[in-house]
């Protein structure tokens, strides 16, 4: 399973950490990302990261977001900074085993969270 945290309301400018913990029968991870929905629109890609730590990165979030991995612990990370209005959406984490991702970043994940809402406010 994978347990997504860390949605909220903020301000325009502002900054969330949002994190997805993968536990119980997800083995030998691959690559995780987010993917993000807003209301009317359909699910897209906003970042992911492999196995061996590279990451892509949606056009309209570089330079913004940052995702890190803690393979540890099972647990990604997005660093969400300068949010926009536009980043109104339900966040959802994603894992795969195989190393496949980076294709579309959204069609090719096996294990999904539950979402998170992220709210920005202008």
């Amino acid at each position: 399973q994978l347990q997504a945290s860390g949605g909220g309301l903020v301000q325009a400018g502002g900054s969330l950490r949002l994190s997805c913990l993968a536990s119980g029968n997800i083995f030998s991870i691959s690559d995780m990302g987010w993917c993000r929905q807003a209301p009317g629109k359909q699910r897209e890609k906003v970042a992911l990261i492999g196995s061996g730590g590279l990451t892509d990165y949606a056009d309209s979030v570089k330079g913004r977001f940052i995702i890190t991995r803690d393979r540890t612990k099972n647990t990604v990370y997005l660093q969400m900074n300068s949010l926009k209005p536009e980043d109104t959406a339900v966040y959802y984490c994603a894992a795969t085993p195989f190393g496949t991702a980076h294709v579309t970043g959204v069609n090719e994940y096996d294990y999904w969270g539950q979402g998170t809402q992220v709210t920005v406010s202008s």
